[in-house]
């Protein structure tokens, strides 16, 4: 029996791939895009009350809130000073984070997706609105 020619030609084409993987230039080195995910909403800022912003603050320290979110840096869903940067601070804005913080979402920042929290009821979740807005920069 004769020996198959096959593992030098193997040997040979693994060579070969070397070769040209030596020769090739190396990958240009890009600086990382950064996207900025924070697209800001026009609209008047409100003065808050600081009892509701007290309230809020308890209320969400009561919550699995830091489950998925951190004061000033993104985890698993954005930082609430990155919401308060996006939001304008008034009423209609509360309300609907309320509703957000009330029936969940997907969408608003990128793929992860809000837990609904049915159990809470309207007025604690505009509190919990309330404090997530008074953290603007600045205020």
């Amino acid at each position: 029996m004769k020996p198959s020619p096959r593992p030098a030609c193997l040997i040979f084409v693994y060579a070969f791939g070397l070769g040209l993987f030596a020769c090739a230039d190396p990958v240009p080195e890009q600086e990382p895009v950064k996207k900025d995910y924070i697209r800001k909403i026009e609209g008047v800022d409100e003065p808050l009350s600081p009892e509701e912003i007290q309230k809020g603050e308890v209320l969400i320290a009561y919550s699995d809130c830091y489950t998925c979110h951190q004061k000033d840096k993104r985890s698993k869903g954005p930082a609430f000073e990155s919401i308060a940067a996006r939001y304008p601070a008034n009423k209609g804005y509360v309300s609907l984070l309320a509703l957000k913080i009330i029936q969940g979402g997907s969408g608003a920042w990128g793929h992860p997706v809000m837990t609904p929290h049915p159990t809470l009821t309207e007025d604690d979740a505009k509190l919990m609105a309330t404090y997530i807005l008074s953290l603007k920069t600045g205020n």
